[in-house]
């Protein structure tokens, strides 16, 4: 029954019978989710130390850059290049974040695309409502398989494909890192007064749950609040405040848009701070062609506020 945590493509029963099942929460689904919840409750028995909450902070938004700038711009939508290397460095950070592996993050947020807000999309508020396109959504077994159909381009890298299928070892990696950093830290700089229970506490737990809730609310928040320049079919809005936690997701109605750019903010008001690293990652060689946005969708922008402005 549990052979699916440490390997995501066994489907005895095939994936077209899994998808076609019942869209419903499923137990063992769940259960990951319950635990490192729980575990959050874990923050009572150690002690606060500023050092440890810097750190989960800073593992916060490292492991988020991982998710906007690769998870989703490049293996989504692959708005700009990279080597091989690079791509697996990134597939592998992305990891840490316990929002499973970049294949199967890819190929569902490809359907999403495809079926923005209609009656096929795996997360959509206005079908499903706002906690099931939140959280709801991912512990449904039907939504578990690989579709490697959808990501052809990224399923012909054999490493990309086992990270995917073992991806439940890469975040039992990180609970063990956290707590190892801070024994390290407890042994040869006690002056800190970090704790190995404590680095994994709030880097492997606390912070990993924060980031867990912070790329959800593009799928669930982002198509009920905020702003919309554009007039897509779906619901998409911009926001701010999600940009900032998101390090610039929340420009979501301009992604959906035109989803093949490397900025969602589109201009320099709307702060992106993926795009500002990925930019400096240019110059150093590590990506290249970084996708613009197209004179056109600014022109279409520019009328659409001509037209609302009457």
């Amino acid at each position: 029954m549990f052979r699916q945590w440490w390997d995501s493509d066994f489907h005895p029963e095939g994936i077209e019978v899994v998808q076609a099942k019942e869209d419903k929460l499923d137990l063992k689904r769940t259960m990951p989710f319950i635990i490192l919840h729980s575990a959050c409750l874990l923050v009572f028995t150690v002690h606060w130390n500023w050092w440890v909450f810097l750190f989960a902070v800073l593992f916060y938004f490292f492991r988020m850059f991982a998710i906007t700038a690769f998870y989703h711009r490049y293996f989504s939508h692959r708005a700009f290049s990279t080597s091989r290397p690079a791509q697996f460095a990134f597939a592998l950070i992305g990891n840490m974040a316990m929002q499973r592996g970049a294949l199967w993050w890819a190929s569902t947020h490809r359907h999403h695309h495809k079926h923005s807000d209609d009656e096929h999309d795996i997360h959509s508020p206005r079908h499903k409502g706002f906690w099931w396109s939140h959280i709801g959504w991912i512990t449904s077994h039907r939504n578990f398989p690989t579709d490697y159909t959808r990501i052809k381009d990224l399923a012909k890298f054999p490493e990309l494909v086992f990270l995917n299928r073992h991806d439940f070892f890469v975040p039992l990696g990180v609970l063990a890192g956290c707590w190892f950093s801070g024994w390290l830290l407890q042994t040869f700089v006690p002056s800190m007064g970090v704790t190995g229970g404590e680095m994994a506490v709030w880097c492997g737990v606390v912070s990993t749950v924060a980031l867990m809730h912070g790329t959800f609310f593009i799928n669930s928040l982002a198509h009920v609040f905020g702003r919309r320049r554009f007039k897509t079919t779906d619901d998409s809005r911009n926001s701010l405040i999600l940009a900032m936690i998101t390090l610039g997701e929340g420009w979501h109605n301009n992604h959906h848009r035109y989803q093949y750019s490397a900025r969602q903010g589109f201009y320099w008001w709307e702060v992106d701070i993926s795009y500002y690293i990925l930019k400096v990652m240019s110059w150093l060689g590590i990506v290249w062609d970084l996708q613009p946005v197209p004179a056109r969708i600014y022109e279409e922008a520019k009328r659409q506020r001509h037209e609302g402005g009457h």
